[in-house]
């Protein structure tokens, strides 16, 4: 604010056609900066008007930024095409040297004659000085008048700024390097296609941005090991899918023994899955689980093993028909040397091991009941009935393996 209250401080006037076309920040720096050169004298340079401003003196018209706000607007400006700068980064210098990006023509006007006077005798001295002192007295030049230029095409010795190289890799991680190896293909590409732009160094940021990630993209791309899409004879699970299915509880043999097969189904319908080691888990998963399920409930026939036992399904049928568990244990040796000796395939020893055990259960309570009825008929009469079956029937009776 001003030191009086009474004046007060200098306004800021800002276009919003200007503001809405680049940025209000924007803006109202560079209207800020073009009204210095009413009051302030310029240097010509490659067409251009120059003028150099101290820093503090803007951050003193413009309290609300800093050096860093300074510099980072006037840097848009530059990649917007809008403002020229010579002079280092304005949080590291205390002069802004700038020009807008406009080429200036002098106004040249047609020099003024010297004033003609009549010479007399009576003033021969006044007229010859008045003469001399009008011819001497250089005419001031005029004022640069800038004329706002249009977008413009890009020069074919086009190069970008330095700090947009240092924007780059630091914002970017871009390396210099390769920021410039893509300003050629840049250069070549917007020539050809002939248009016009204010900011090109925009444009090459855009460029060069694009281009990185693409790089990058290529890189871990290159890193990554493609599988192997080609399904021949010599194709065989990955690890991880092998660690995977034996957590399952799958046996590494069955695995190894289904792979020919899952080779030839795939072969034979003439197209290779994308996912070779997912399609062959799930194939592994679902003939597991059937090979499992048919040794539990197999339908085949087959001979009993020396060292087969009967499932807990069949003990607890037993227990529900109140039948003695180790009864059946004590049956069961007697069952499998006489089904070994005879040499048959039976689909189900379960089964056939219940009905013996019950056959010789039922058996057993018939002989106790008999000799119950035995021992009371021999006390009411002393001529008591023989046994109907003898001892050589009980031994040689196989009818519970019916």
């Amino acid at each position: 604010m001003s030191g009086s209250s009474l004046i007060p401080e200098h306004q800021l006037i800002f276009s919003p056609g200007l503001a809405a076309t680049i940025g209000l920040e924007e803006a109202i720096l560079l209207q800020h900066l073009q009204a210095l050169f009413e009051h302030h004298s310029v240097q010509i340079r490659d067409n251009h008007a120059w003028l150099s401003v101290e820093r503090d003196f803007l951050l003193r018209t413009l309290p609300f930024w800093d050096a860093e706000d300074l510099h980072r607007i006037s840097r848009n400006l530059v990649d917007k095409g809008v403002l020229l700068i010579d002079s280092a980064p304005l949080h590291t210098t205390n002069r802004l040297l700038f020009a807008v990006n406009e080429p200036v023509q002098q106004t040249h006007t047609a020099p003024q004659p010297a004033l003609q006077t009549a010479p007399t005798s009576s003033t021969p001295t006044t007229t010859a000085a008045t003469t001399a002192a009008t011819t001497a007295t250089p005419q001031p030049a005029p004022p640069a008048t800038p004329i706002r230029r249009s977008a413009g095409l890009l020069p074919i010795h086009w190069s970008p700024s330095e700090d947009m190289l240092q924007l780059l890799g630091l914002n970017h991680n871009i390396p210099r390097q390769f920021a410039l190896d893509q300003l050629e293909d840049f250069i070549f590409y917007w020539r050809e296609r002939g248009e016009t732009s204010h900011a090109w160094e925009n444009k090459f940021r855009q460029h060069v941005t694009a281009n990185w990630r693409r790089h990058q993209q290529h890189q871990a791309e290159s890193f990554q090991v493609p599988e192997k899409t080609t399904l021949d004879n010599s194709w065989r699970p990955s690890l991880d899918a092998l660690e995977i299915m034996e957590r399952g509880g799958i046996d590494r043999d069955f695995i190894d023994q289904s792979v020919p097969e899952f080779i030839l189904y795939w072969r034979e319908r003439g197209a290779t899955p994308k996912v070779l080691n997912s399609k062959f888990i799930q194939h592994i998963r679902i003939q597991w689980a059937k090979y499992t399920s048919s040794l539990e409930h197999s339908t085949e026939p087959k001979r009993i093993s020396d060292h087969w036992l009967p499932t807990e399904d069949v003990y607890d049928i037993l227990r529900m028909s109140h039948i003695d568990t180790e009864f059946a244990h004590a049956l069961l040796p007697e069952f499998i040397v006489y089904w070994k000796d005879s040499n048959q395939a039976q689909t189900s020893w379960n089964s056939k091991f219940l009905k013996h055990v019950k056959y010789h259960w039922a058996k057993r309570h018939q002989i106790e009941q008999a000799g119950t009825n035995n021992a009371g008929q021999q006390r009411s009469s002393k001529t008591g009935r023989t046994r109907d079956r003898s001892l050589q029937d009980d031994l040689t009776d196989t009818s519970w393996a019916d």
